[in-house]
């Protein structure tokens, strides 16, 4: 929905494309924190905590195949039949695998070193030295940055290490919100009032298709999934925070237009000033609806926990 109403009002094909592939992307944490604030516990929250982590996989795999695209036709090279098009599909194949296996591989290493590691400012360094290197060697083979540590956290989880993942998340959660200040900053340094008064008509219908495709998206999956009554019902409700996954993505949009041509660097300048200034109204709304659809399915507690 977001593709087909971003290009028939402004006929860009590559605009389109980049707004649609970051349409998917959510913003796991908001919606989890409405989950545990009023202890939400049934089949919808059960959903939702499915749905919310791979909606951010998914994306950046939509927008690893949607951005390379974008980037043909942008550079003057697109011909079905030619070498430079059947390269353009093979790239983000090539991207998305060589991320999951190093990323695959750091998440390993990681792994077996931590378990080794028993001083925590050690396994500080550890934490800062493996997503570093991932992200080295990423750039340097040209690779998805968030796909490969996404990764290496995947590989971290499953690897079913209890007392291993609650040492990491311990650590984490000590600099996160250094982290978050820091993101949302570089972000909003971004962030032309100017430039997001021009683009209103681009935002109201990236904000309205996106949510069109969002509730109508989780209600046909989870008729075709033959999911219960109350995720069909609600499911869409409590997914459309978005923060900041698709702010990445929006600013290697605009880091990687930047040198190809005026127009790209215009395109990418724009996708990031619009995706900024809607993931703002995103969560807003997203927690409040999130909790909207809890409280009609009956799965909500009265009292949140503080």
């Amino acid at each position: 929905m977001v593709f087909l109403g971003l290009f028939l009002l402004t006929w860009n094909l590559p605009l389109a494309l980049v707004f649609a592939a970051m349409a998917p992307a959510s913003a796991p944490a908001g919606t989890v924190a409405v989950l545990r604030e009023y202890r939400a516990k049934g089949k919808l929250t059960t959903a939702l905590y499915a749905v919310v982590g791979f909606d951010d996989g998914l994306a950046i795999i939509i927008f690893a195949f949607a951005f390379a695209a974008a980037k043909t036709i942008l550079q003057g090279r697109v011909s079905p039949v030619s070498d430079g098009a059947l390269k353009t599909l093979w790239m983000p194949f090539k991207e998305i695998i060589l991320s999951f296996i190093i990323g695959g591989g750091l998440g390993l290493v990681f792994s077996f070193l931590a378990r080794k590691t028993k001083e925590t400012s050690s396994l500080i360094i550890l934490i800062f030295g493996t997503i570093l290197f991932g992200c080295g060697l990423a750039d340097l083979l040209h690779l998805s940055l968030i796909l490969t540590n996404m990764m290496i956290g995947f590989v971290l989880v499953n690897l079913r290490k209890e007392d291993l993942i609650r040492k990491v998340a311990d650590q984490m959660n000590q600099i996160m919100p250094l982290i978050f200040i820091l993101f949302f900053s570089l972000a909003g340094a971004h962030l032309d009032l100017q430039a997001l008064t021009a683009l209103g008509i681009i935002g109201t219908i990236y904000v309205i298709s996106r949510s069109a495709g969002k509730i109508s998206g989780a209600y046909i999956g989870a008729v075709i999934g033959k999911a219960d009554k109350v995720i069909r019902k609600y499911l869409g409700l409590g997914i459309l925070s978005q923060a900041g996954v698709a702010i990445g993505l929006a600013l290697i949009a605009k880091n990687e237009f930047a040198g190809i041509s005026p127009e790209a660097a215009r395109i990418g300048s724009d996708v990031l000033v619009t995706v900024t200034a809607t993931c703002i109204l995103f969560e807003i709304i997203g927690p409040i609806l999130t909790k909207v659809a809890l409280k009609k399915a009956g799965e909500i507690s009265l009292t949140p926990t503080h």
